[in-house]
């Protein structure tokens, strides 16, 4: 994938609907140490783990273990998991996504997205434990990807909706006027 030098594309969740047809998004759980990575059938309906990287500590050799995930795929988009506060306001963990969001973006030459991921974790957690019914340490080996599995996957629900106009001022992505979210997107710094 090309590196792009210019420009930050950090893009509304919806922006992704114009993608080409019949290419995937990856999904990013990104944690301090580790980031789940999920894959998105070319149809785009439906997310997969696809496995969990270590960060490293330069940024260029975490986004150089990412790419190894999609290598070969046809891979248009990056939707980044955005851990908000109950609140909907951003805390340290937010901030830090955001942060890396920008990174990929500048890094690789497609648009990328945050999806706000409350609760994918323990969502995760909980169908690991009770679909799965799997022991406690493979539910830690598989937590990671599944979580970035069911972030893509509410984005990629999200993408499938007819668009309905907002009748009250509310952004097409979910994120009120106040910075507030309800569970569709983040706000984005800059439209595709």
């Amino acid at each position: 994938m090309p590196i792009s030098s210019h420009q930050t594309r950090i893009c509304k969740p919806a922006d992704l609907a114009g993608l080409p047809r019949h290419t995937r998004l990856v999904g990013l759980d990104v944690g301090t140490r580790k980031i789940g990575v999920a894959l998105s059938d070319p149809s785009r309906r439906i997310a997969s783990p696809a496995g969990v990287v270590r960060r490293a500590e330069r940024f260029f050799e975490t986004a150089g273990y990412l790419a190894e995930f999609w290598k070969g795929e046809a891979v248009a988009g990056i939707v980044v998991g955005m851990p908000l506060n109950q609140d909907g306001s951003q805390g340290p963990r937010a901030q830090a996504c955001r942060q890396f969001a920008h990174n990929l973006a500048k890094h690789f030459d497609v648009p990328v997205a945050l999806w706000d991921e409350r609760f994918s974790s323990v969502a995760a957690e909980r169908l690991l434990l009770e679909e799965a019914d799997l022991s406690r340490s493979r539910r830690k080996e598989l937590i990671d990807q599944t979580a970035a599995a069911y972030i893509l996957q509410g984005c990629l629900d999200f993408l499938m909706k007819p668009l309905v106009p907002d009748i009250d001022d509310e952004d097409d992505n979910g994120v009120e006027e106040g910075g507030q979210s309800d569970d569709r997107g983040e706000e984005p710094d800059q439209t595709c």
